[in-house]
């Protein structure tokens, strides 16, 4: 068990390092940049523009020093476009090296060009909101679809498969937008539920458990939105997985035996019919920071999504990229609890 951990950990490395410089480079591809916008300010001098891409390294240069220096003749005869072309691929492969020495030596991520605060900072505060719609949305989602996959399958064709059947289908082909704006018009005409925002204005002169309750309000909504089609795919995702294990072989010989149908559904059916939840809970973990940023601009959440979306359409270079490796790492780690878990509950598979 170590070596495969060990030899997944050893693996992850140049993966990691591959996603973040093929996002470097396409973010740094992408027409304009966050400066060309400062560039427009008449109240920022040059020289403050100046001073903040040396602080951000963009003064930074890889090998083309060497090659101006020891081949200035070969240099001098490359044509202009091929010239511009190696200087821009040098100036952002010298400031990927440069983001990267600073978090191996110093564990810093860089500071955000449009907030000007460090990006793990600013990422921590708006993460917690999105940690707790995203968790609370996969609970909600898990804790109904699964006992009712298990029971629509136990009794298919009967009146709760077809209710449950078109509910489930009902909740895929609704666009969450769509919902989202529904239900922010519903609360907003009833005054039952609070319309949009992650806490109320009077949040702070509440009492602990008053505060809980407030926030529990407020997530309703949006875990509603975001569980409705994740419980309808998996409730129909579990209904085929057991349907197919019923008629097994090894599920009628355990029959034969004598077995009671409640053992044969939780030690033979159920079991092998989690594999493939397993494995899209190892995907769901590297999900928890990404959020669902239309629902949190939709219903005005401060979380990671709005935030990211922001960063990207404003080129914040540093905070778009400590977004993305939390996200890979995440999804790593989940992958490989996944694996693990699986060996765990199916014998038959193996680490190797």
């Amino acid at each position: 068990m170590r070596k495969y951990i060990l030899s997944r950990i050893i693996h992850f490395v140049p993966l990691l390092l591959g996603i973040t410089f093929l996002s470097f480079l396409i973010i740094e591809m992408a027409p304009g940049d966050f400066f060309s916008t400062l560039q427009l300010n008449p109240q920022i001098s040059q020289e403050t523009l100046q001073r903040m891409k040396e602080r951000f390294g963009f003064d930074r240069s890889f090998v083309l020093p060497f090659i101006t220096e020891h081949f200035p003749e070969l240099w001098s005869s490359l044509p202009q476009g091929l010239q511009e072309a190696i200087k821009w691929m040098d100036s952002v492969i010298g400031r990927y090296l440069f983001w990267l020495w600073r978090i191996v030596t110093r564990l810093d991520f860089g500071e955000s060009i449009a907030y000007h605060v460090d990006v793990l900072s600013l990422i921590a505060s708006r993460a917690v909101n999105t940690i707790i719609l995203s968790a609370s949305s996969m609970l909600f989602t898990w804790m109904l679809a699964l006992p009712l996959g298990i029971y629509v399958a136990m009794r298919p064709g009967g009146i709760a498969d077809k209710v449950l059947s078109f509910i489930a289908f009902f909740g895929i082909s609704i666009p969450n937008f769509f919902l989202a704006f529904l239900l922010l018009y519903v609360a907003m005409k009833t005054g039952w539920l609070p319309a949009g925002g992650t806490v109320s204005p009077e949040y702070s002169s509440l009492d602990f458990w008053g505060k809980i309750w407030d926030r529990i309000l407020h997530l309703i909504i949006p875990v509603f939105v975001l569980g409705t089609s994740g419980m309808a795919s998996l409730m129909r995702l579990m209904r085929g997985q057991i349907l197919e294990i019923k008629n097994s072989e090894y599920v009628r010989t355990a029959r034969a035996k004598g077995l009671s149908e409640f053992k044969v559904v939780m030690k033979h059916i159920l079991k092998n019919a989690l594999n493939p939840f397993i494995t899209m809970a190892g995907y769901t973990l590297g999900a928890l920071l990404g959020g669902a940023a239309l629902v949190e601009a939709i219903l005005g959440l401060q979380g990671l999504g709005q935030l990211m979306l922001q960063a990207v359409r404003s080129q914040d270079l540093y905070l778009v990229l400590a977004d993305l490796v939390m996200g890979t790492v995440l999804l790593i780690v989940g992958n490989l609890l996944a694996d693990i878990a699986l060996t765990v509950i199916d014998p038959r598979i193996k680490l190797d």
